[in-house]
């Protein structure tokens, strides 16, 4: 009974299926996703979660929070600049994402709905995200990405 209601509420171990997340993740690294952690609090930007893919909800994907509600996102030369609802407007860092994971793309400016967010893999130029499928709702955000906990050498909190 413990073991379900942790499960069902508090944690969940899900595997990394691909490279979209690449360098942070990597193909088949196994994680611990904190379901609790979004009943508590919001996603922030910069964090890791898990979701539903929202043109199957029956898959879910790992990807990386851009832009949160009520943020204008917008994309130069692959550089991802984020606008806040105050008016200041910040280029996100990119430094854990290798020269040969960038992309060079542009993408107009978007507005992130009420309960919903943007989002992105790190492997910039082999991802599909936000900028393909759009804006996702909160409610098909399963839960932060807390640890890499396999391989063991590479365990990592986040």
């Amino acid at each position: 009974v413990y073991a379900t209601l942790i499960v069902t509420f508090g944690f969940q171990v899900a595997r990394v299926e691909g490279q979209s997340m690449a360098p942070t993740l990597e193909d088949q690294d196994r994680l611990i996703v904190n379901k609790l952690a979004y009943r508590m609090g919001e996603p922030r930007r910069g964090d890791i979660v898990m979701l539903y893919y929202p043109v199957n909800p029956d898959k879910s994907f790992v990807k990386r929070v851009i832009a949160e509600e009520g943020d204008e996102v917008r994309i130069v030369g692959g550089k991802v600049f984020v606008k806040m609802p105050s008016g200041y407007e910040v280029q996100l860092p990119d430094d854990f994402v290798p020269p040969e994971y960038q992309s060079h793309e542009d993408y107009p400016p978007e507005l992130v709905k009420d309960a919903y967010y943007f989002v992105m893999g790190d492997h910039r130029n082999n991802s599909s995200d936000s900028r393909h499928w759009g804006q996702v709702p909160k409610k098909y955000i399963i839960g932060k990405v807390q640890l890499r906990w396999w391989p063991i050498p590479n365990a990592r909190v986040f």
